[in-house]
This record gives C-alpha cells, sequence and structure tokens, in this order.
C-alpha cells in the first residue's frame, strides 16, 4: 500500500469512528496476556508491569521515552484500546493480529508501523518463531508479541542503569535496537543450520542413511521460510532509511543502514546454503548410486567366479554310466584343486583389473 494511500485512510479515520479489529480465527494466539510500559529519558526510568491498560496509558509522559509492550494477541478490546489511544488505524491494528503477515512497513501521518519475524533456536533442531509488530510515533514505541517471552531483555537493563546513549536517544534509536538484536538472532539461527550443513555432508560422504534424506529435506523447508522471512525485511527497511516519513533522526540512520547491510549478508549466506542443500541432495544420491553400483560390481564378480564351477559341477552331476574321471582313484580331489585354481586365477585377475 502506498503512503498517499494509507495517509489517506488515515486522515478519513480521524473522522469517523474506528472500526473493532477481531481475532483471525485461523492463527493460534496465546491467551496469556503480559502488559509493560518503560518510559525514560535522560534523567528518569519507570518501569511498570501488569497492571490495567488504563494506568499504563495514563502514566505516559509526552517529557519521556514511552515504550509499550504487549505479549499475546488473543485480548482483542485491550489491543483496540491502543489503537485508539495513539490514533491507530484499524487495517493497522489487523496486520498486527495477522500472525502470516510477512515483514512490512507502513508509514502513516503521526506514526510507521513496521512487522517481522523473532526467531528462535529451540531445543535440538527445532526453530521457533513468533509475530512481532512495532509502531513508532515521536515519544513512543509500541511492541505486539505474539508469544510470551523476548531476546530483549539485555535492552532493558542497558536502559535501566543508563549504559550508553540510550537515555539520550528518542524512540527512534530504541526501535533501532529492538531490530539489530532480531536481526542478530538470525545469524544465530543460521550459523546453526550451517553447521548442521556441514555435519550432513560428513555423514553422506561416509555413511549416507535415510535419516540424512529427511534431514535435507527439513533444511529445505528451513530455508524457504528463512527466505519468506528475511527477504521482504530487506524491502522494508531499504523503505525505512529512505526516511521519507521523516520519523527517523539523521544520526541514527546510519544505524539502520548498518542492519539494512546485515540484512543483506544474510540473504548472501542464505542463498549459499541453499545451493549447498541442492549440493547435498545431489551428494547423497551419486553416493547412494555409487554404493549401489559397488554392490552390484561385487555380486557380478561372485556370480562371475561360480560360473564355471557350476558348469563342472554340471558335467559331473550328468547322468551316464560311461564317466572315465569317475573311475579315477584321485578323480574327486583333482576336480576340487582344478576348481579351486580356477577361483584363485579368476580372483587375481579381477584385482589385477582393479574390479574390486
Amino acid at each position: 500500500m502506498s503512503s498517499k494511500k494509507i495517509n489517506k485512510l488515515h486522515r478519513k479515520q480521524t473522522h469517523t469512528k474506528q472500526r473493532k479489529v477481531e481475532p483471525d480465527a485461523s492463527s493460534s494466539l496465546t491467551s496469556n496476556i503480559i502488559l509493560e510500559m518503560i518510559s525514560f529519558n535522560e534523567k528518569s526510568f519507570l518501569r511498570v508491569e501488569n497492571i490495567p491498560i488504563d494506568d499504563i496509558l495514563e502514566k505516559c509522559d509526552k517529557q519521556s521515552i514511552n515504550w509499550i509492550n504487549v505479549d499475546g494477541l488473543a485480548d482483542t478490546g485491550l489491543i483496540n484500546k491502543i489503537g485508539q489511544h495513539f490514533n491507530l488505524h484499524y487495517l493497522l491494528l489487523e496486520d498486527v493480529m495477522n500472525t502470516d503477515q510477512r515483514p512490512k512497513l507502513d508509514e502513516y501521518d503521526d506514526h510507521i508501523f513496521l512487522t517481522m519475524k523473532m526467531l528462535y533456536r529451540m531445543g535440538g533442531d527445532e526453530i521457533d518463531y513468533e509475530h512481532i509488530s512495532f509502531v513508532l510515533g515521536k515519544d513512543f514505541l509500541l511492541s505486539f508479541q505474539e508469544k510470551e517471552g523476548d531476546i530483549f531483555n539485555y535492552l532493558r537493563e542497558r536502559i535501566k542503569i543508563d549504559t550508553g546513549v540510550f537515555r539520550k536517544r528518542g524512540a527512534d534509536y530504541l526501535l533501532y535496537r529492538l531490530v539489530d538484536t532480531i536481526v542478530d538472532s538470525y545469524y544465530t539461527i543460521l550459523e546453526n543450520v550451517g553447521y548442521k550443513v556441514e555435519a550432513l555432508e560428513e555423514n553422506i560422504s561416509q555413511d549416507p542413511a535415510i535419516e540424512d534424506f529427511r534431514e535435507i529435506q527439513e533444511l529445505k523447508k528451513e530455508f524457504i521460510y528463512l527466505r519468506k522471512v528475511v527477504y521482504p525485511l530487506r524491502e522494508a527497511l531499504n523503505k525505512l532509511i529512505k526516511n521519507e516519513s521523516g520519523f527517523i533522526e539523521p544520526q541514527t540512520l546510519k544505524y539502520y543502514s548498518d542492519v539494512y547491510d546485515h540484512v543483506i549478508h544474510l540473504i548472501d549466506s542464505l542463498d549459499t546454503y541453499k545451493d549447498l542443500t541442492s549440493t547435498l541432495m545431489d551428494l547423497y544420491m551419486n553416493t547412494i548410486n555409487y554404493k549401489m553400483n559397488e554392490v552390484m560390481k561385487l555380486l557380478t564378480i561372485i556370480t562371475t567366479i561360480f560360473i564355471p564351477l557350476s558348469f563342472i559341477v554340471g558335467i559331473y552331476g550328468m547322468n551316464f554310466d560311461n564317466l572315465p574321471e569317475l573311475h579315477w582313484q584321485y578323480g574327486y580331489f583333482y576336480v576340487l584343486i582344478g576348481m579351486g585354481a580356477i577361483v584363485g586365477s579368476m580372483i587375481f585377475y579381477f584385482r589385477y583389473k582393479k574390479w574390486f
């Protein structure tokens, strides 16, 4: 949606009753709602948790940066109340509730909206993810998370103890730090996937198994999802660093450009790992075919060795009375020695030809 169209919708909202947002029936939203607000400036810090949303909104200070975080998207009444207080368009609130929404950036008259995915590496090789949305205004930042818990505790502590430049910067710098933390977590996920690719390559080279084939298929699915997460984010950040809305301070733009560069690097790494995964599939199939050919070659050699022995046994298994060798005193042993000589000579010849 273009910026002009969004602005038009936003102006329409200010003259009409705001439409209520209904939850998406297809999405699985956690019913546990956790509210938190951090209000800070260069001289003060306030953090409140798990109090009614009306009390949180009353504590918002125009002289401070107000970060309101909502864990859980099941309470549409609460989200609508936040939307009314900050004059958010109902289309924006629908995007907050839609957990299948692709990463994107929308610009409004007095705020910008960014939605993306937050990834976690769970136990084993499982990747968990959640939908997260940000609304950035001049003196506030709203964050809506699909599930309880996040990776921002380190940033909360830094704001509290007043380290770095957090207290001296605006809400745009806070948004940068949150987005940068999420993008950094992508590196951890991708690094673990890279280790998995390397381990698979080693396993396939030594002893390929059907489990390796299944893991390759799972890797392909992971890369498809990661591409859906990272590629649209590049477009959103590219739109953000153009700063047509003017919500990003000039001294903060360079930080967003750095995050954009990280996303480009992630995309390059994803493409590389995707190609490696395709190569793993080719390696798996070639290794399986090679092992099958080796087995067939061994069976062919064994069959070839026993063909002359079967021929000899066939001759002496014929029902004729006049077989001169039957009356030899040592004829049985002569035949065994001859059969052994044939086997030995054939094995020597096959080894000489390097057939096995």
